[in-house]
């Protein structure tokens, strides 16, 4: 699913539900990207699994090349 940050809303992967960002709490901006805290994706609910900088679910090494990502919440 498709995520929509362009007017300051992020979608949840559950319901569907919006999270409205709040700039320096939600994410903040490195080298003209959005990278998103914890505190964000606490908030959102779930893993991506794409290696968020500052993702704060564990992570599991299956092998070398493959990570799968693990939520405990």
């Amino acid at each position: 699913m498709k995520k929509d940050i362009s007017d300051g809303i992020a979608l949840t992967k559950e319901n569907n539900s919006r999270i409205q960002l709040e700039d320096g709490i939600d994410y903040y901006f490195e080298n003209g990207l959005m990278v998103f805290t914890s505190h964000f994706l606490l908030k959102r609910g779930y893993c991506c699994g794409n290696g968020c900088r500052h993702c704060p679910y564990p992570k599991i090494e299956l092998q070398a090349d493959e990570i799968v990502f693990k939520s405990t919440i």
